[in-house]
């Protein structure tokens, strides 16, 4: 089939390519995540980015690939995940790292080790999650420093922040430790569960109505977490804007 210079590729020979590098963890399109990514923390104001459930560093990787040059707090309360994070922001000098969970208050907390890491969680996990991602079962535990996001930012700092979340279900008790800066951050990117995964966790509309009621709109929504076996979609990551921000 001709696809040279001039002439318009079939979509249906489109889609099978962006199918096809998604299972290889690839995004094919002519306006990637990451530089949405960036653009939007340009458009905003945005100048620190709180990077919430760091894992080993991979979304300030994917946000400084998409141009984004401002200041990243990682944290991560894992230690072995923790390294890597350290390792991979050695040589940056605007990406710090702080070993901490986060939540509603000070302390320490105890953190399920998924066999795949980033899965981990302080919550327990439900069948739905461990039978869609066999991988993911806890392997476990670990016990880590908690802090809050209203302890990390001062008022000046949440007002040119992007508060991303991506604590497996966890979501909730990171937002009730926020409850000063939310009135100030620029953005929150977070994960958002169509169905629940772990116990006791806030689902989409519980978070989506949060969010809305602190004066955020939804900006875009991202695909997730989906179970290999049945196609469905189990989580997907939802970015919200200051409602004064967003243009009509």
């Amino acid at each position: 089939m001709p696809t040279s210079t001039g002439q318009l590729v079939p979509a249906f020979v489109r889609s099978a390519v962006r199918r096809t590098a998604a299972r290889a963890g690839f995004e094919v399109t002519r306006d990637p995540f990451a530089r949405r990514l960036a653009r939007l923390c340009e458009q905003t104001g945005v100048r620190t980015v709180l990077d919430v459930g760091a894992n080993s560093g991979q979304y300030a990787k994917l946000i400084r690939s998409g141009g984004y040059q401002g200041r990243i707090i990682s944290c991560e309360p894992l230690a072995e995940p923790c390294a890597q994070l350290r390792a991979s922001a050695r040589t940056d000098p605007r990406w710090h790292v702080v070993r901490t969970a986060l939540g509603r208050e000070r302390g320490t907390i105890t953190v399920h080790v998924a066999g795949n890491s980033y899965s981990s969680s302080v919550l327990d996990m439900l069948p739905s999650h461990a039978d869609a991602a066999p991988e993911s079962v806890y392997v476990g535990v670990e016990e880590a420093p908690l802090t809050t996001v209203d302890d990390l930012l001062d008022d000046e700092t949440a007002a040119e922040t992007l508060l991303k979340i991506d604590v497996q279900g966890y979501e909730g008790e990171v937002l009730a430790g926020a409850d000063r800066s939310l009135d100030r951050v620029v953005a929150v990117q977070l994960e958002l569960s169509l169905v629940p995964l772990y116990t006791g966790q806030p689902l989409m509309g519980e978070l989506v109505e949060l969010l809305s009621g602190r004066g955020f709109g939804l900006w875009s929504i991202e695909p997730g977490f989906r179970d290999v076996r049945t196609g469905r979609m189990l989580q997907c990551d939802g970015i919200f804007v200051r409602q004064d921000l967003v243009r009509p």
